[in-house]
């Protein structure tokens, strides 16, 4: 993917997860989504077994697979559809893509002049922070692309 249709992607990304930025309210409920809203349709767990086409059993093990996170997508789904409701399944940054990525090139690019920072303070030729903040800003647009940013050398 080019950079410019990589940049337009971050941003049609960060514009559709706008509604999700405060990722708390998504938070499962104590016991699982199963089981709360189960029990607030006033369904048994005997019913939503009747429903989905498994034992009363199995109904358990889901709700306990839920808490424990270990519960497969595709029984969820099947959960959901038993008790009339969809899944919503979403990976959620935590900030924009945009500032993940602006903040792994910058930890990138201090890391690779680092070495010529050091070098210029031992011969007494320091760089201001305004002149550092401008090299680091112009080896990033140089030298580091969207694909350097996530392997570790």
């Amino acid at each position: 993917m080019r950079e410019r249709n990589r940049k337009l992607a971050r941003k049609r990304l960060d514009d559709r997860f706008e509604s999700f930025r405060s990722i708390d309210r998504f938070a499962p409920p104590r016991y699982g989504w199963i089981r709360a809203i189960r029990n607030a349709l006033g369904m048994t767990g005997s019913q939503l077994a009747h429903r989905m086409g498994v034992t009363r059993q199995r109904v358990s093990q889901l709700e306990r697979a839920e808490q424990l996170g270990s519960v497969p997508l595709n029984t969820l789904r099947k959960a959901a559809e038993a008790m009339d409701c969809a899944l919503i399944y979403a990976i959620v940054p935590r900030r924009e893509l945009r500032d993940t990525v602006n903040e792994r090139a910058r930890e990138r690019a201090i890391r690779e002049l680092d070495y010529v920072r050091q070098t210029m303070a031992l011969e007494d030729q320091a760089v201001s922070d305004s002149d550092l903040e401008d090299k680091i800003a112009d080896y990033i647009r140089q030298n580091i692309r969207d694909s350097d940013l996530w392997s570790d050398r």
